[in-house]
Parts: C-alpha cells; sequence; structure tokens
C-alpha cells in the first residue's frame, strides 16, 4: 500500500475515533442536563376544593439554599403531623396528593405539602432526582420543629422519587419516626435507561451505553452522585418498620424496586404490592383502602 495512503487510513482512523467520542461525551452532556431540568407544572388542585383550612408557608432547605413553599393543613393538636413529598416533575398538589390530603386532615392528621426544588413555586432551577432534594425535605422536618411540633409525632409519606428522597432523608434525621414509600426507587442508577428514553428521542435499547457518561456528567457539571442514591441501601439505616406501596403494573419503576426496599427495611416492615395499578395510582384505583392502611400504619408509629 502507498505509504501516503496507509497514513491517510491511520489519521482518517484517528480522527472518526476522536469525532465518536467527542459525540459520545456531548450526548451524555446532553442526557445529563435533560434530565436535571422539568418543564414547572401549575399546580392541580386546592385544598379549598375540599373545604379545607390551609396556611401558605415558606421555609428554606436544611442547607438553607432554596425557600421553598407549600401548605399546612392543621387537623387535631393531639394526632400526628405528615410531611407529604411529590415526585419529579411534579407538584405538591399532583397524583391526587390534595385529595388524600383531605382524608387524613378527616381523619385528625395535621399535613404539610410542599414544592421540592425546581418545581412549583419553589426555588431553584434543577432537580437532582433525590440528591439535594434530601435537603428540601429536611427543611420541610426542620420547620415542623420550629413551629413546636414533636419529633416523635412527625412521619413522611412520599411517592415516587418523593418516596426514594423520603428515604434518603430519614436516613439522615433520627427525629423522623415513621415513612411510607409509595412507588419508590431502589437504586437511582437503575432508572438512567427508562428515564433518558422518557426524555429524549434516544432508543431504550442502546441508552445504557451512555450511563456511565452520564453519570461522570451529573458528577462534574452538577455535583450530583447518582451513586449515592441508592434507598435500598439507606433503608437499613432505620431503626423502624415502613410501608412499601407499589403497583405492578409500573412499567415507570418496576415493583422489584419497592421489594428490594422492603427486603431490605426493618423487620416488621409492610408491603403492598396491587395487581394491574401503574405509576402511584395506588390512591387513585383504592381510595379506601390505601387511606385505611395509611392511617393504620401511621397510628401503629406515631400516637
Amino acid at each position: 500500500m502507498n505509504p501516503k495512503v496507509k497514513r491517510g487510513l491511520k489519521w482518517g482512523s484517528i480522527s472518526l475515533a476522536v469525532i465518536i467520542v467527542i459525540a459520545y461525551f456531548f450526548v451524555s452532556y446532553m442526557i445529563a442536563s435533560g434530565l436535571t431540568n422539568y418543564d414547572r407544572r401549575d399546580q392541580e388542585d386546592n385544598p379549598q376544593s375540599y373545604g379545607l383550612e390551609y396556611e401558605e408557608v415558606e421555609f428554606t432547605s436544611r442547607d438553607n439554599d432554596i425557600t421553598l413553599e407549600g401548605w399546612y393543613l392543621p387537623g387535631e393538636n393531639d394526632k400526628p403531623t405528615i410531611i407529604f413529598v411529590h415526585g419529579i416533575g411534579s407538584t405538591r398538589s399532583g397524583d391526587n396528593l390534595v385529595e388524600f390530603a383531605s382524608e387524613m386532615v378527616d381523619r385528625g392528621y395535621n399535613i404539610l405539602m410542599f414544592d421540592m426544588r425546581g418545581h412549583g413555586t419553589s426555588g431553584g432551577d434543577r432537580v437532582s432526582g433525590g440528591y439535594y432534594e434530601q435537603q428540601d425535605v429536611l427543611g420541610a422536618y426542620d420547620y415542623l420543629i420550629e413551629r413546636g411540633i414533636r419529633s416523635d409525632s412527625i412521619g413522611l409519606l412520599g411517592v415516587s422519587m418523593g418516596a426514594g428522597t423520603g428515604i434518603l432523608a430519614a436516613a439522615q434525621e433520627p427525629g423522623i419516626k415513621a415513612l411510607v414509600a409509595d412507588s419508590t426507587y431502589a437504586k437511582v442508577s437503575n432508572l438512567l435507561s427508562n428515564e433518558t428514553s422518557r426524555k429524549t428521542k434516544i432508543p431504550k435499547a442502546i441508552t445504557p451505553v451512555f450511563t456511565p457518561a452520564v453519570t461522570l456528567m451529573a458528577k462534574m457539571f452538577y455535583g450530583i452522585s447518582i451513586g449515592s442514591l441508592v434507598p435500598e441501601d439507606a433503608v437499613h439505616d432505620l431503626d423502624y418498620p415502613i410501608l412499601v406501596i407499589h403497583g405492578m403494573a409500573d412499567t415507570r419503576i418496576y415493583y422489584s424496586h419497592g421489594e428490594r426496599v422492603y427486603y431490605e427495611a426493618k423487620a416488621n416492615s409492610t408491603i403492598w404490592l396491587l395487581p394491574d395499578v401503574d405509576h402511584v395510582d395506588a390512591y387513585l384505583d383504592h381510595p379506601e383502602e390505601y387511606v385505611n392502611k395509611v392511617d393504620n400504619y401511621f397510628t401503629d408509629r406515631l400516637e
């Protein structure tokens, strides 16, 4: 082969390889950026729709870098106070949470509902799958303590990302004594392929190829440690039983995630698996049973 042709092929191959690497990391960066950026949604519901008394509240995340807005719904003074934690891309009023809150208030519970950072009317412009949002949940807990509410009467109920975030936050705060996890993830890295295919045009079959670089980009550009978002590990730090709820028809977060968290939770924890129920639809499809199970759990734990 002609030496010039040979050199040309060599440099051509090197150039192609460089272009492929650059394209790979560029696409990975775009995926990481997209997964941390969700369009804000308006509130879907309001306590007034159910004749509920409520107070507009504002507090900061525990790290004091984000202002969060929410509603405090008073029940009875001697009843527990439950912090509701919504899912990614949602709001405090999404996923039928206000209707469910009205049921709990009717049973005497006090409820704190708030928008996490980057959602609803709260501050912040990025989401992190629970990494920074843990500070928001802990800020909500701190706010209740400042209101004079006893820590042994405070519980968490989270849905989807809010469930995983609730577990991660509760593992850092021994004052939280009860937790209900509805449609939780067990490990965020297991969801990257699914979420990438939901938010981009990249075929799901090839999204795992980008996972290592997406993880790197999330850390480099946004300070998010995806590898630390593992509720199935964090639940080991909870010294009380939890209630796990998961629809078996959930295609966004497979119910095996809920099972994994349940298997790692403290003895006497409970899991409620619902056939033919999609992502965070347990209350929508089985409202009376849902309220009864959650009420019974919090009553056992906090009263």
